[in-house]
């Protein structure tokens, strides 16, 4: 099982990025997806998750509105569309997967991790 996370960089306030999971080793399809960051000296948190029907998202209270997460089966691929980055969005981002199929909901334990990305945002 592998989650190769992408797509962090440097980027002024105000600025957006898309980060990319590509997943391989099962079946997309039948798993939740989620991104978590982490900030230095801060614990891990979950910015957002996708069931793996697509059918429910949610978002940390931080990102709503800024952060728009979507998956594309056919590539094997989550995506994390982040707008209107502030500064104190900077951290590590990591993808997880939860493979035990649960059609409509996003899970509280997360059987795979891939390795993070980091999102600079500074002027």
């Amino acid at each position: 099982v592998q989650l190769q996370a992408s797509g962090g960089g440097l980027v002024q306030p105000g600025g957006s990025l898309r980060l990319s999971c590509v997943t391989a080793g099962f079946t997309l399809d039948y798993a939740a997806i989620g991104w978590f960051r982490q900030a230095p000296g801060k614990e891990r948190e979950r910015v957002s998750c996708v069931s793996a029907n697509g059918d429910t998202t949610k978002y940390a209270d931080s990102v709503k509105g800024r952060f728009t997460i979507s998956r594309d089966n056919a590539k094997h691929t989550v995506y994390l569309q982040m707008n209107s980055l502030q500064p104190e969005d900077t951290a590590v981002y990591y993808c997880a997967a939860d493979d035990k199929y649960r059609p409509n909901s996003c899970p509280t334990v997360y059987d795979y991790w891939g390795q993070g990305t980091l999102v600079t945002v500074s002027s």
